[in-house]
């Protein structure tokens, strides 16, 4: 973690909160005033679990679900939604009583693609894209893009932290957003007021974590 002034933001749920630091990062898009570490809800269960309960309430009742489409690493996230998902205590929409949990491979040129043997879990499917943060919208966007491209249809976007509502086309449901973080603040890097400012960049962050300056 970045030796910046670092805490979390709680909830009523136990295993559910935010890591995060402030100070001034650069991801692949963007300058950011604070890094969102997601580390441990990506990979240990019951962090995953208590996401994945958060955000079911969003779609266990008037959305279909055949696939659920990982971005970022969080396959754990999308298999413990999976589960809440066709538990038996409630009816599932989805007809075949079971989801599929995919994860995209990419080109050299960062375009989504699916192979033949995955390809036939988007085509006429309903995809449920989960990020681990929507800020910018650039890869939500290109999910969604390439969910129709492959014959697809979104049913929405989900995320552990998200600024935009609406991104694509669609809703972004979120457990964290800027009422959690009302300074957070994301520029480009050519209008970033911090470096305008003089002040250096304390870590390069993207979705595997940071590299510190």
């Amino acid at each position: 973690m970045p030796t910046n002034e670092s805490y979390k933001i709680r909830t009523k749920r136990k295993n559910l909160f935010l890591r995060i630091t402030k100070g001034h990062f650069a991801t692949s898009h963007s300058h950011i005033n604070y890094y969102i570490d997601v580390t441990t809800q990506k990979t240990r269960l019951s962090e995953a679990q208590a996401v994945a309960k958060e955000l079911l309430s969003y779609y266990q009742h008037n959305t279909i679900v055949d696939t659920i489409l990982c971005l970022d690493g969080t396959q754990v996230i999308g298999t413990c939604l999976a589960n809440e998902l066709t538990r038996e205590d409630f009816v599932n929409l989805n007809a075949h009583q079971t989801i599929y949990v995919v994860t995209p491979e990419y080109t050299t040129g960062s375009q989504i693609i699916f192979r033949d043997n995955t390809a036939p879990m988007i085509k006429g499917k309903h995809v449920l894209i989960l990020e681990a943060s929507v800020t910018t919208g650039y890869t939500a966007e290109a999910a969604v893009e390439a969910v129709k491209y492959y014959g697809g249809t979104v049913v929405g976007i989900s995320a552990i932290f998200a600024t935009l509502e609406k991104c694509g086309g669609h809703t972004v449901n979120s457990v964290f957003n800027p009422k959690d973080l009302p300074d957070y603040a994301t520029h480009s890097a050519h209008e970033c007021p911090w470096c305008k400012e003089g002040k250096k960049l304390d870590a390069l962050v993207n979705s595997f974590g940071y590299s510190k300056l």
